[in-house]
């Protein structure tokens, strides 16, 4: 039988200071959503200090308890206006962006989605956030990508 040991004996696990934790950027989890139509996919022109003035598809942070479907709907609908059906995995990809004003790390998850009603125009309900929406053809993308979207892009994937 074993002698039981006094946990005060026991080596303590190293601790780490509340300033070395704000050093360091946690690792966020993002969706990003091909919505499509025709040819075209829905883009907007980010306003923040990750990816200021690129190009980027709709999406947001993935909320605790939620499914990714749940956060593209909802994140779709926050930022358009738009509602959105069939949503499905399209494709994941990890960006580290040590170049931002902020530097970030993000998984992001690429979900694809079609209009519910394919006769809705989107509307720019987060006008702080974005210049604004417009259909786009995949192959005609404008520059600059948010990172996340021209890694995506530079696999070779097509929503289409």
């Amino acid at each position: 039988m074993m002698a039981a040991t006094d946990p005060s004996s026991q080596p303590k696990p190293p601790t780490i200071q509340s300033e070395e934790v704000a050093q360091v950027p946690r690792v966020g989890v993002g969706i990003g959503v091909l919505i499509t139509k025709g040819e075209c996919v829905l883009i907007g022109r980010r306003r923040s200090s990750i990816g200021h003035s690129t190009y980027a598809l709709p999406g947001g942070h993935l909320d605790f308890g939620e499914t990714w479907e749940e956060c593209a709907a909802r994140e779709v609908m926050e930022e358009t206006g738009l509602s959105i059906h069939n949503i499905q995995f399209a494709a994941v990809n990890n960006n580290i962006m040590k170049e931002e004003f902020r530097p970030s790390h993000y998984v992001t998850i690429f979900m694809r989605a079609e209009l519910s009603d394919p006769e809705q125009h989107p509307q720019n309900l987060e006008p702080e956030k974005c210049d604004g929406w417009e259909w786009v053809e995949w192959f005609r993308l404008p520059t600059p990508l948010f990172k996340p979207l021209q890694a995506l892009v530079e696999t070779g994937y097509s929503p289409f």
